[in-house]
């Protein structure tokens, strides 16, 4: 259980896994990701059953889960959080989905059956070869679950224009919430259960003050816009959080970062520090946002779907020049093979079918292979991922023998707190950075080069 679940193949999704889910009622979207996280739902039933057939007979279904519980957090190496949390989720979702569950005793050659059903409301019955069972198990094919305010929450928000991390994030919170509280039985849009999904969290899983506003936001915009039906007098479980200032590197820990980077990844990292760019509004650049002849980079749907402009340094120019001239390359080889093209923004592919072929709207750091589009199933050139990047950004790191806790967003805060040491003013560091309010900006005041005053301690003066 200790492989990444992005990088194991995703295995194949038995029909009667898939029953279950839906009548469970758990939303389970029809996309690559959708039928992946399917797949190894049934995969970690399936440890259940084999698990389940080293009980004794007449065990009932609460005990073995509680037992395979115990069982998984003693292997070795133990499993992590999120490994958990995939038993849990596919195990309750079996609990709410199945009945008649039996364990049998064993037969003559020592094989242990273990029974159960599908629930069912009406539907026809469904063969153990079309569910691709075995040992005795029985299956009915349910009618789909009648919980639908996932979807409906999905395309709230999408209707609003939701990130489309906002929209993934939301929706997971809002999940593991529906589970909670059916589990609970718990009414989802009543105080006791907003406040015990999320003092749960905060007291039993720790989560971060972040975390926990997060989970709280994703719950109430679904109690609130989606089920329309606002909870009130629930304030009390937002957390306070804590200010923590930004960690900054020096400009000569900057310089001798950047001596040890080099290639694609070493001019992005160089483009983090000399225009404050986040992380993916840097890896979202288009060819067509570069404009060398006035020295400016344009973000298109930066963080809150807004437009900034920000400078292009001069000593990038050069590079960036080599680097585009190596994207035409790669560009026609992908239109000698005929490559679907990149994708576009909204209903941009559906207006301009060829815009994505062009030039000017490739990605400006592009990957080097070729990926599967998760909404549409399209085999296409995406960007960079991030996880390229902050993998060059720590051996670099090691390499320049910097010991403080460097990410792609150090470069962000580096590159607003020297602007400030240089004498800029703060609306114009604002604006760079594209922070909605001042208040934003103002935390570069106190990690400035003598705490932001300027004072001279005593201390240098004995």
């Amino acid at each position: 259980m200790n492989e990444p679940i992005e990088l194991r193949k995703s295995p194949e999704v038995k029909p009667w896994v898939r029953r279950v889910v839906e009548v469970a009622g758990v939303f389970m979207p029809d996309t690559a990701d959708g039928e992946r996280r399917l797949g190894w739902w049934g995969v970690e039933i399936a440890r259940f059953l084999k698990f389940c057939r080293s009980l004794p007979e007449g065990t009932d279904l609460r005990s073995a889960m509680e037992g395979y519980g115990r069982f998984l957090k003693s292997s070795v190496p133990p499993p992590e959080d999120w490994q958990l949390d995939q038993a849990r989720e596919a195990l309750r979702c079996f609990q709410k989905g199945t009945e008649n569950w039996s364990i049998a005793a064993p037969d003559a050659e020592g094989r242990v059956e273990v029974g159960f059903r599908v629930k069912t409301r009406g539907a026809g019955p469904m063969t153990n070869d079309e569910a691709g069972m075995t040992n005795g198990e029985k299956v009915r094919d349910p009618e789909k679950g009648l919980e639908q305010w996932l979807v409906t929450s999905s395309q709230t928000m999408k209707v609003r224009r939701f990130a489309l991390r906002t929209v993934e994030t939301y929706l997971g919170w809002q999940r593991r919430f529906l589970n909670w509280v059916t589990e609970k039985g718990l009414e989802p849009a009543s105080k006791a259960g907003v406040e015990g999904f999320i003092t749960w969290l905060a007291v039993e899983r720790k989560v971060s003050a972040g975390t926990q506003n997060q989970a709280f936001s994703a719950v109430l915009f679904l109690t609130s816009e989606v089920m329309e039906m606002p909870v009130e007098g629930v304030d009390g479980v937002r957390a306070k959080r804590s200010r923590h200032l930004p960690v900054v590197l020096s400009r000569e820990e900057v310089r001798r970062l950047f001596a040890v980077t080099e290639g694609t990844t070493g001019l992005i990292l160089k483009l983090l520090y000399g225009t404050g760019l986040r992380q993916m509004e840097c890896l979202r650049l288009r060819v067509k946002d570069v404009d060398l002849d006035r020295g400016v980079l344009m973000v298109r749907d930066g963080k809150g779907g807004k437009d900034r402009q920000v400078m292009l340094p001069k000593a990038l120019h050069a590079e960036i020049t080599n680097h585009v001239r190596r994207l035409g390359v790669l560009w026609e080889t992908d239109r000698e093979v005929n490559l679907p093209g990149v994708w576009l923004p909204e209903a941009l592919g559906v207006k301009y079918p060829n815009a994505g072929k062009e030039l000017g709207w490739q990605w400006l750091f592009p990957s080097k292979q070729t990926g599967t589009d998760p909404e549409t199933g399209i085999v296409r050139r995406h960007h960079l991922h991030e996880n390229a990047l902050s993998s060059a950004l720590k051996a670099a790191r090691e390499k320049s023998g910097i010991t403080k806790k460097v990410g792609c967003h150090t470069l962000r805060h580096s590159f607003a707190t020297h602007l400030l040491e240089d004498g800029t003013d703060i609306r114009t560091v604002q604006d760079l950075l594209g922070h909605k309010s001042v208040e934003t900006t103002q935390i570069y005041t106190h990690v400035m080069a003598g705490g932001g005053t300027g004072t001279r301690s005593p201390l240098d003066d004995l």
